[in-house]
């Protein structure tokens, strides 16, 4: 029997996933969560086969335990199960380690050989993914773009909102100001991210910033402060 984790944060999403797999008679879901924090701890106890992971959940999300449990189960294989797939989506769980990605709205055979492909150490693209994929490959924007998430999904959450807004242009002073925190505050969450990122300025900062799409929405106004030493 193939054993396999279910994460999803809505219980009728898991109750159906769960009856699919059910009907295949070589696959067993061990252990229910619904969130990532969850699926990680259950992963740990249970030692899956398959972790099938939602994208969207509330306290960890499914790219960041992906991330997770390829350093805390790597004989666990990852395949994340989504309504999503955009670009960037498919860019970071593939760089998170997961082997697999299947849309929620395909066949339900497609998510059962899914698991079995990702089981027998293999890799599965839904149809609909593997032409997204090979169209964003063409243009060479999903290998940068899966680098660039895969490198800064070890920093904390308010590492990567700084990161962010050092790509968005704005200079120390302001980043405090949106953060409501003092200027030192800033200047040390800066020196870590380049530290832990081996960068050299605020200028590779705001590169990778922009490839890993960290740059909030509306904040892009090119001001010179953002590429000052400091």
């Amino acid at each position: 029997m193939i054993r396999v984790l279910l994460a999803d944060d809505e219980a009728m999403i898991r109750a159906g996933v769960r009856a699919i797999l059910a009907s295949a008679g070589d696959i067993e879901v061990v252990a229910e969560a619904g969130d990532g924090r969850e699926a990680v701890a259950l992963a740990q106890r249970h030692r899956p086969h398959v972790c099938l992971l939602d994208i969207r959940m509330p306290h960890l999300d499914g790219l960041r335990a992906a991330a997770e449990l390829r350093r805390t189960c790597p004989q666990s294989a990852v395949m994340m199960l989504t309504t999503f797939n955009e670009e960037e989506y498919i860019a970071t769980a593939l760089g998170s380690g997961a082997a697999g990605f299947a849309l929620k709205s395909g066949d339900p055979g497609e998510l059962l050989a899914g698991v079995r492909a990702v089981h027998g150490g293999g890799a599965y693209l839904s149809p609909t993914v593997a032409r997204h994929v090979i169209t964003q490959m063409a243009g060479g924007r999903l290998g940068r773009r899966a680098g660039a998430r895969a490198r800064t999904a070890g920093l904390t959450p308010r590492e990567r909102e700084v990161l962010g807004l050092v790509g968005a242009g704005l200079s120390n002073a302001e980043i405090a100001d949106r953060l409501h925190v003092v200027e030192g505050t800033v200047k040390t969450y800066v020196s870590q991210v380049l530290a832990r990122l081996e960068l050299k300025n605020r200028v590779q900062i705001a590169v990778l910033a922009h490839e890993a799409g960290l740059v909030p929405d509306g904040t892009d106004d090119g001001a010179e402060g953002g590429t000052a030493a400091g």
